[in-house]
């Protein structure tokens, strides 16, 4: 983003209305830790079977905003509303059967085997344990359900702990860094588990900094910078927002007689050109016949991510 382009303000994102109430709703919610401002001011709406990324420097507070929709820490200032509920009080006690939380680092008895851990916590959410080897054999733990959990290896105790967010058919999952530990098969396998969810009506909140691996897994993300959220939307409005456009790349045959002035010299020997979304269709139309390897580059999550940090620092 150049200096002359404005910093996106909050509610600058145009998010499409869903079916029926949102599941959270967020109005200028704070928190704050002494002198530490660690969520200032932000508004956030989620809606029933919509994956959201929530993208941030480590102290961004993304972690704060899932404790506030957790309940397990009150705004300073603010509005929260999660499952038509304010999280922490009474008549949310209901609505959280219907939550499930992947933290960041999953803490599991070491002594107990996974049955047992999955059998713990369906207790605790007052679900029937019957069901739970079907969602060990989702997770791909149904051979190792015997074993105790200080065998498992860290992509084990992830996909464990990924099991236990699922109990109940959860209206809203809460997840952080959920992929960490897991290989690439075990990665495509837990988004087609998220895609079952969301079909099921359930919002997805999806914390992570694994920004390549978010582009095509969620419909918008929401970035948060020193307690603030600074950007809301699709990729595609972020890149307007950032004033970023795609290139388009090729390989031209030398003396080809073609003015190629405004084109630059990219990598490996590729000359490129930054292009308007509405002049790539021209533009691709009047290329020689003999251009060879044309690619279009849009810019990705990571370089959408970098510009709005630059932006407010």
């Amino acid at each position: 983003m150049n200096a002359a382009t404005p910093m996106p303000r909050e509610g600058t994102a145009i998010v499409s209305p869903a079916a029926g109430a949102p599941t959270v709703t967020l109005s200028g919610i704070s928190r704050r830790y002494g002198r530490q401002l660690a969520v200032d001011g932000v508004d956030l709406t989620l809606l029933p079977g919509e994956c959201v990324g929530l993208v941030g420097h480590n102290g961004a507070g993304k972690s704060t905003l899932i404790k506030l929709m957790l309940g397990l820490v009150a705004p300073t200032a603010g509005r929260i509303r999660v499952l038509g509920a304010e999280p922490g009080s009474r008549a949310a006690a209901l609505a959280r059967a219907e939550i499930g939380y992947l933290p960041e680092n999953v803490a599991l008895s070491p002594s107990l085997t996974g049955a047992e851990t999955l059998a713990f916590y369906a207790r605790l959410k007052r679900q029937p344990v019957q069901a739970n080897s079907g969602l060990l054999d989702r997770v791909g733990l149904i051979d190792a359900r015997n074993r105790r959990v200080g065998t498992y290896s860290k992509g084990m105790r992830q996909r464990l702990g990924l099991a236990q967010a699922m109990l109940g058919r959860p209206r809203l999952m809460l997840l952080d860094e959920p992929t960490t530990g897991l290989d690439p098969e075990l990665r495509h396998a837990f988004y087609e588990i998220l895609g079952e969810l969301r079909r099921d009506g359930a919002t997805v909140l999806l914390s992570s900094h694994a920004l390549a691996e978010l582009e095509g897994q969620v419909d918008r993300v929401v970035v948060m910078n020193r307690g603030r959220k600074v950007a809301d939307g699709t990729l595609g409005l972020l890149r307007q927002l950032a004033a970023m456009r795609p290139r388009i790349r090729l390989r031209r045959r030398p003396h080809d007689g073609y003015d190629w002035s405004g084109w630059s010299e990219g990598p490996g020997g590729l000359i490129e050109i930054e292009c308007g979304e509405e002049m790539l269709t021209d533009t691709l139309r009047q290329l020689p016949s003999d251009a060879r390897d044309i690619e279009i580059v849009r810019p990705s999550l990571d370089d959408l991510y970098a510009s709005f940090q630059r932006e407010v620092r």
